[in-house]
């Protein structure tokens, strides 16, 4: 069978020169890369019991030590068996290079074997965290507490004796870290879509202590000191609107990117166009307040106005050609084709939410400041969390809060784009 294969090869080769080419190519990376993996496996095997002779030893270390052991030494050296010269130097040279090779390859391989059984200790341990139907309180408490002996590793304390003690050092304590990471993130997002309450008690009772609140997949009743009150509403007015109580966060310090800056100017012109010649001297978002106080304490003004006013200014901020490509895309509103299936939505579709999420922190940070997507109150993708808005914060008005960002956004997002915005 081998020989009628050889000579099938061989005349084949023969009528095509190019294809033996190609075959001899092949072979040679091939012969190439298994050498390479196979050299050093079996040198450690074949050279690795060699050992340098006690002789040698004794005069490596003499040229550290002081006069009277380097003698010592030396007659222990020559106490052994005499050989020529350059038979004896040839010997003993060769010895040592292969002692040292051999230690060389032995670290080497017990090295790769350290990371690729990391490696796969970290693939099993993100890989059971997806496939894990259910998940508790006490699978996410369980996963902090090997959190905090890793962190415990790597800081240089004594790890516990136990058969649960981690054994990784060095650059794989940060591999197995965010492989847990991933997996006490994939349990918290479990938790927060199979059971809304347990997942806000259990939040709660860990962050931010021992898992930062930036981790959590979602932070909206999650409350931000430990024991606090979770957004306590207050009543204002006769309409009986909920607003949330004072914030207790440190002001934050805003940079404005030069996208930022850019988008701020082009939307306090369309503030001015669309509130008759409203305007202000002052620069950045204390001028757009500015506008938005002056306009909302006209006299006769109403919410309903300030509420169309930031509806058609949003609207002119997208220009007219935005809305109806979201909508087609985004939201599956059919255009007027003269079908039966004019204007109905057959969406949202199911990547409408989190895209928004993922495009709206670089677009409209101007207004809100510094956000990020995360989960949704249900589990979902297409949640966003703003820490501190840079609206409110810069306004310290809720009532502009209420009436020129949150309900006319909540309006623009259901009305024209198709897509219902929650914001709370």
């Amino acid at each position: 069978f081998l020989r009628y294969n050889l000579s099938y090869i061989r005349n084949h080769c023969r009528q095509n020169p190019t294809t033996f080419w190609i075959m001899f190519r092949s072979y040679s990376i091939l012969s190439l890369l298994l050498t390479t993996c196979a050299l050093p496996w079996c040198t450690v095997a074949f050279v690795g019991p060699i050992s340098r002779p006690r002789g040698h030893l004794a005069l490596w270390d003499a040229s550290s030590s002081s006069s009277d052991d380097s003698v010592k030494k030396k007659d222990l050296a020559s106490s052994s068996p005499v050989s020529p010269p350059g038979v004896a130097a040839a010997s003993t040279t060769t010895i040592d290079g292969s002692s040292s090779n051999s230690e060389m390859l032995q670290d080497l391989a017990r090295q790769v074997t350290a990371e690729s059984q990391e490696l796969y200790a970290c693939l099993s341990i993100m890989s059971q965290a997806l496939l894990q139907s259910s998940v508790t309180a006490t699978d996410i408490v369980e996963c902090c507490d090997t959190l905090d002996q890793l962190g415990a590793a790597s800081a240089g304390e004594s790890n516990s004796s136990d058969g649960n003690a981690l054994t990784v050092t060095g650059e794989l304590l940060d591999l197995r870290r965010r492989a847990l990471e991933f997996q006490r993130y994939t349990f918290l997002s479990k938790l927060l879509k199979d059971d809304y309450e347990a997942y806000i008690a259990t939040a709660s009772f860990l962050s931010p202590s021992r898992i930062p609140r930036g981790e959590l997949p979602n932070v909206q009743d999650v409350p931000l000191v430990k024991g606090g009150a979770t957004n306590a509403a207050v009543t204002v007015g006769n309409d009986g609107v909920s607003l949330v109580a004072d914030c207790d966060l440190e002001a934050m310090e805003y940079k404005d990117s030069p996208l930022d800056q850019l988008l701020l100017n082009i939307f306090r012109k369309l503030v001015t166009q669309h509130t008759n010649g409203v305007t202000s001297e002052k620069s950045g978002i204390e001028g757009l307040l500015e506008q938005g106080r002056t306009y909302m304490l006209q006299p006769g003004q109403t919410a309903e106005a300030q509420h169309k006013m930031v509806y058609n200014t949003l609207k002119s901020l997208m220009t007219p050609v935005l809305p109806p490509f979201y909508r087609i895309f985004m939201t599956g509103i059919v255009p007027k084709i003269n079908s039966p299936w004019d204007g109905k939505q057959i969406g949202p579709w199911f990547y409408a939410p989190f895209l928004t999420s993922f495009v709206t922190p670089v677009f409209f940070a101007f207004l809100v400041g510094p956000s990020k997507p995360n989960l949704r109150k249900d589990g979902s993708l297409g949640g966003l969390v703003v820490e501190k808005c840079k609206f409110l914060q810069e306004s310290g008005c809720k009532g502009l809060c209420l009436h020129q960002c949150k309900l006319p956004a909540q309006q623009f997002f259901d009305q024209e784009l198709g897509l219902a915005l929650t914001v709370s």
